[in-house]
């Protein structure tokens, strides 16, 4: 029973060892844009990933992050989230309320 338990703990320790976490943070640019920079906690970049604009629980503009981490687009009018997609656990959601200049 402790060896299983042992090889359980050892397991989920190298895991989250060589897990990351998707990181994204969003900022109002005061010109009727919204810019999002994107990312990994190990400091790997979002380029290439998947980023959405939902309202109302549709999707309503879809983009990917470019060669910088970014993404620049304009600002929706009412409530939104913007949304990093990166797979299998990596899933940000800022809503446009908490985004700031």
């Amino acid at each position: 029973m402790w060896k299983v338990l042992l090889l359980a703990i050892i397991a989920l320790a190298s895991s989250s060892a060589f897990g990351h976490t998707a990181i994204m943070s969003c900022f109002d640019n005061g010109d009727g844009t919204i810019t999002c920079e994107g990312g990994f906690s190990d400091g790997s970049s979002a380029s290439g990933i998947t980023f959405r604009i939902a309202q109302n629980g549709k999707s309503v503009m879809e983009s990917k992050f470019d060669e910088h981490s970014e993404v620049t687009f304009p600002k929706p009018y009412g409530r939104f989230s913007a949304i990093l997609d990166g797979g299998s656990g990596h899933l940000i959601e800022v809503r446009g309320e908490n985004i700031v200049q």
